[in-house]
């Protein structure tokens, strides 16, 4: 556990207590960021009560297995929390360091490895793919049938290559192979976005998509799909690493990331959640025993930079906080804070959907506050998993906030959305410059 400025304290706060008490409990855990007292950092204990409540009555009324959130602020934790269970019938509680699928927040992590060889002259943003995997030289696209009613499609040639840019904006108009040529993806078995239980390298799966007919012309629609899978595969190509062993030497390693991993290590297995989903009475039921889980038996040798990594609250706090300061985290400086802010900022236009957010290369980003009709602040930017994870980072608030589950399917479940508001309505003391 980190001291501040090298002193301890008799008189610790709330959170350095909360945090004292969590080490004695599991002495294995080590807190990455300094706590704080919420009141130091221009939040409302008494506010941020609430956010204890509300998770504790949806784990108790069996909506959600386990959660743990965190908040920092200032770069300090202001609020670290775990509730429920790691495993509901083995009864284990949750260890405020468990590891979880983070599913599609694996997709920041990755866009920012490609953007480390973008600053180092590797890749252009306006790269053809095919300057790293030539099979990307002449893609097709499936049309729908144009009469009204019609089933069926047509195959018919891009009207470009599909650039670096286009995969980090979701512009490819590649989908996760449920477009109207899903039934040729499911033939090739490249459909869906779970690539762990594969018994091949993405390189091969990434080839493999290259020969199918995709949904949009580039730079046309904003599809979410395998966009993110084949940047990691380029990062594979120029980088001449495994994915799995460039993100940990130039992100996780640098950033202190150790519970971070594409596959998990056997000494970590007592952190990892299983996964529940909700089921037909609304309450939870197992969909996977976190032991059985592909992460934990392999084979361990398809690295997807989409939906790949397991990762803990604070691990991935860290690489936010990194982001916040501009692309450094103590004293380790991983982006230029250009870089970082070239990937937060909408590239798509009107492509994302119009609802106050556009998307930058790799987040949402929001950009009027109003239209979003939830509190936040502009600029802010974050995603989520399909375990029902959730993150954002809002620089005009010097805040990073960090949701952690595992329920799939979710059920349209409400708690991310008050989770939001339960995070902003603690702010007595708001950063944002008028």
């Amino acid at each position: 556990m980190r001291m501040i400025n090298g002193k301890s304290f008799t008189r610790p706060g709330r959170a350095a207590l909360a945090v004292l008490l969590l080490a004695l409990v599991c002495p294995a855990f080590a807190a990455k960021f300094v706590p704080a007292r919420p009141q130091e950092v221009g939040l409302s204990a008494e506010r941020l009560d609430r956010i204890g409540e509300v998770m504790q009555q949806y784990v108790d009324t069996g909506k959600v297995p386990g959660v743990v959130v965190l908040i920092v602020r200032d770069g300090k934790a202001a609020y670290f929390k775990s509730f429920g269970k790691l495993d509901v019938g083995r009864g284990s509680p949750m260890p405020p360091n468990a590891i979880f699928r983070i599913a599609s927040q694996s997709k920041a992590v990755t866009s920012v490895a490609v953007m480390t060889l973008v600053e180092e002259g590797r890749i252009n943003l306006g790269d053809p793919v095919s300057k790293f995997i030539p099979e990307f030289k002449e893609t097709k696209v499936s049309v729908p049938a144009a009469d009204k009613g019609a089933v069926g499609y047509s195959v018919v040639p891009a009207k470009r290559e599909i650039t670096i840019r286009d995969l980090l904006t979701h512009t490819a108009g590649i989908s996760y192979g449920d477009g109207p040529a899903s039934d040729l993806y499911k033939a090739a078995g490249v459909q869906g976005w779970s690539f762990a239980d594969k018994n091949v390298l993405v390189g091969d799966c990434v080839k493999k998509l290259a020969k199918l007919p995709f949904d949009a012309q580039p730079g046309e629609k904003w599809i979410y799909g395998f966009n993110t899978d084949i940047l990691g595969y380029v990062v594979e190509v120029v980088s001449g690493m495994s994915l799995a062993d460039y993100v940990k030497k130039r992100i996780t390693d640098p950033l202190g990331m150790t519970d971070t991993h594409f596959f998990l290590p056997q000494n970590k297995t007592g952190r990892f959640a299983s996964v529940y989903g909700a089921g037909k009475d609304g309450k939870i039921e197992q969909v996977e025993d976190a032991l059985e889980s592909a992460f934990v038996k392999g084979p361990r040798m398809c690295f997807s930079g989409g939906a790949g990594l397991l990762s803990t609250a604070e691990d991935y706090a860290s690489f936010l906080q990194m982001l916040a300061n501009g692309g450094a985290l103590d004293g380790v400086r991983i982006l230029s804070p250009k870089t970082v802010e070239i990937m937060t900022v909408n590239q798509v236009g009107d492509l994302y959907g119009g609802r106050g957010q556009g998307f930058g290369l790799g987040f949402w980003v929001t950009n009027d506050l109003g239209k979003t009709g939830e509190m936040g602040s502009v600029g802010a930017f974050g995603w989520g998993g399909a375990y029902y994870t959730t993150y954002w980072v809002d620089p005009a608030e010097r805040l990073v906030a960090v949701f952690m589950t595992q329920l799939l399917p979710a059920g349209g479940l409400d708690l991310q959305a008050k989770f939001k508001t339960l995070v902003y309505q603690s702010i007595v003391e708001s950063r944002e410059k008028k």
